[in-house]
């Protein structure tokens, strides 16, 4: 099994890399560990993208061709290092080689606390959009007093550490296989975002990228409107009334099929107004065209994800917004009766109202787990900050994903 070791820290004296170390000399009968240095690694700036680097290149291939990681972080100010943070960030930019693999976390700390808080940290990085890692639950090692508890010669002193040490290793290294089973299950094709395809509710002819491509679409298939009744699972609606209750949702709803190509939108506010902003003309266009090229490899991911079945739902968080809402936006599979894969629901909506609604209703408040009850306290579970989102008035950063922020159908926003 060959595994690689991160050193979170980019000191010259760094009892984490010391651990490592004992790890890779006295575990070859596990594994093969091979030591990970980030010293060289820039601060992250997306405006300045050093992705091609040799070195972010380098632990893009080592991390790519390990069967697992295994990260050691320090904890500063109760958190991870930011020489560590911006390592991930470089490595879930561009490049996602932490994706499918299996991570445990551990760490050791001069102080008698261990790196609990930065562990959690890190673990919530590696399960982030863009990241996508398989994190090591439970199996908590923390080393206190690191400067106490080696040798001369590198080596642990105390034999009931070096035990707990032993299990949690031989229990990771159990996890690395489940997962390894996991992730060998077959995969499907890759996504095509220009739709070239066609399923059985494609209707040909039409250039999907022209302006006009709905009036030509219903042209074509002579499409019912108005008042004609059409016959649902549960129900008998009019077009009218059926496109009135779709416009009537409190969220923006958009559809796009098995086909990779943009459908639908209910349109209940004018594009401006809107928190993913659409327009008519690119209904109909593939999915490709709904965004810039550097987004493909996200919306693919978030695709797949669906597709094959392995979530039903992907939810991330876009915090440019401002401080006043909490804008979500839900990409759900749409399947039919046997769980065949018809396509996405994506639906974005600012939750703080009925945040806001439901605290006044049981006179409760959110709470910070570590400053304590604060009366703005913003909640951002899932994003962070590698994937850059542009907007007219400025540049902005977030995860993506599942980097996903409006990974698919933002058509009119750049990323």
């Amino acid at each position: 099994m060959k595994l690689v070791g991160l050193v979170g820290s980019n000191a010259d004296l760094s009892y984490n890399r010391k651990l490592l170390q004992f790890i890779a000399k006295h575990y070859t009968h596990l594994f093969d560990l091979e030591l990970l240095e980030i010293k060289e690694v820039p601060l992250f700036d997306a405006s300045n993208d050093q992705t091609d680097t040799p070195i972010i290149q380098s632990l893009n291939q080592k991390i790519s061709q390990a069967d697992g990681i295994i990260i050691a972080t320090p904890e500063h100010i109760r958190t991870t290092t930011p020489a560590l943070k911006a390592t991930l960030e470089w490595l879930s930019y561009q490049v996602h080689p932490f994706t499918n693999k299996p991570v445990y976390v551990i760490g050791a700390s001069y102080h008698d606390q261990g790196t609990s808080r930065a562990q959690l940290h890190v673990k919530q990085i590696l399960q982030a959009p863009g990241m996508n890692a398989y994190a090591f639950p439970g199996n908590e090692f923390l080393l206190g007093e690191a400067h106490k508890k080696f040798d001369e010669q590198g080596n642990l002193t105390d034999q009931g550490t070096i035990d707990f040490l032993s299990l949690c290793l031989e229990k990771f290294c159990r996890f690395v296989r489940l997962i390894k089973d996991i992730e060998e299950t077959p995969r499907l094709p890759e996504e095509d975002l220009e739709a070239k395809g066609q399923i059985e509710t494609t209707i040909a002819d039409v250039n999907m990228n022209t302006d006009d491509w709905l009036e030509q679409a219903s042209e074509q298939v002579k499409a019912v409107k108005g008042s004609t009744y059409i016959e649902l699972d549960r129900g008998l609606l009019t077009v009218d009334q059926l496109d009135a209750l779709l416009k009537s949702m409190p969220f923006e709803i958009t559809y796009a099929d098995a086909n990779n190509q943009f459908l639908y939108y209910n349109h209940n506010k004018e594009t401006e107004e809107m928190l993913a902003k659409r327009r008519i003309e690119q209904v109909g266009n593939p999915l490709a065209s709904c965004h810039p090229p550097h987004t493909h490899k996200n919306v693919k991911w978030v695709i797949q994800q669906l597709r094959s079945g392995q979530r039903d739902m992907v939810r991330v968080h876009i915090p440019t917004h401002g401080p006043q809402k909490f804008v979500v936006h839900t990409y759900a599979a749409i399947k039919d009766p046997d769980g065949k894969y018809l396509g996405i629901n994506e639906y974005v909506q600012d939750i703080q109202p009925l945040i806001d609604w439901y605290l006044t209703e049981t006179q409760q408040k959110l709470v910070s787990q570590q400053n304590g009850p604060q009366k703005d306290f913003q909640v951002d579970a899932v994003t962070g900050a590698s994937q850059q989102q542009e907007h007219s008035s400025s540049n902005q950063k977030n995860n993506s994903d599942l980097g996903q922020a409006d990974a698919i159908s933002g058509a009119t926003r750049k990323f």
